[in-house]
């Protein structure tokens, strides 16, 4: 374990062996820390907080501090983090409150970019791309496989499903479906991210098949509950995985889809 001189570090914050603290780090009560992580100077983590193996944190980070949710009241919540994410220079990350869950939690293998937030309670999959500047705003959920753009402004308590994208400078106030793509201020659909879909090998087939379903729900002029009823029947026929992620992407939606 390399600890620089002018780290300070709780006493009883756990930092395994294989991980590294840079100069100025500051790292606090109840925080854990996974092997073969990396900050590199300038890190402030405070707990409760718990770090999985092969994180990377860039100078001017700030993970797991207090939410300002003017309810939050010093509750003892928490910040899990899974692996191999990379959070570049001065990302913010809140934990959670005791009006949701208490927990704020990313998966694994994301990369967040520069100056991006994400607030309390949020939970975020795997493998997503938060472009500079994204902000996530409290209780956000998002899926898999997305890219989030630069200056992105998510509403609370939105759900953002897998494999979507949004513009830059765009501004979410309603669910995102998985496979769709937004942009714009207010969001606006502007078509399949079909582009996301090829770069994460989803086959020729596949996408065809969600670009039928993706019409039923844009291009046929059908209501919503319309539009699931032919995309259940599409589903009958065809036993999709993906198609069953777009369908339920739909059916959770509490503040209702972008459409």
């Amino acid at each position: 374990m390399t600890i620089h001189e002018t780290a300070v570090i709780h006493p009883n914050a756990q930092i395994d062996e294989t991980s590294s603290v840079g100069p100025f780090c500051i790292i606090g009560e109840d925080v854990v820390i996974g092997p073969n992580c990396i900050l590199h100077s300038h890190v402030v983590i405070k707990g409760p907080t718990s770090i999985g193996p092969g994180n990377i944190f860039f100078q001017f980070s700030s993970i797991g501090e207090d939410t300002p949710d003017k309810k939050f009241k010093g509750e003892k919540t928490q910040l899990i983090i899974g692996a191999n994410n990379t959070f570049r220079e001065g990302v913010t990350v809140h934990r959670g409150t005791i009006q949701d869950k208490g927990i704020t939690s990313i998966g694994d293998s994301n990369l967040i970019m520069a100056y991006a937030h994400i607030a309390h309670d949020c939970v975020i999959g795997d493998h997503n791309v938060f472009a500079n500047n994204a902000a996530l705003a409290g209780h956000v959920k998002v899926g898999s496989f997305v890219t989030i753009g630069g200056y992105t402004a998510i509403h609370q308590f939105c759900n953002i499903g897998d494999y979507s994208f949004t513009g830059m400078s765009t501004s979410v106030t309603m669910d995102v479906p998985a496979f769709v793509k937004v942009a714009s201020n207010p969001a606006r659909v502007i078509g399949l991210n079909s582009v996301g879909l090829s770069r994460n090998g989803i086959n020729d087939d596949v996408v065809s098949l969600l670009k039928k379903a993706y019409k039923l729900i844009y291009r046929k002029s059908l209501k919503l509950d319309e539009a699931l009823i032919k995309l259940e029947e599409l589903q009958q026929k065809h036993s999709n995985e993906h198609l069953s992620i777009l369908i339920e992407s739909i059916k959770i939606s509490s503040r209702g889809i972008t459409r």
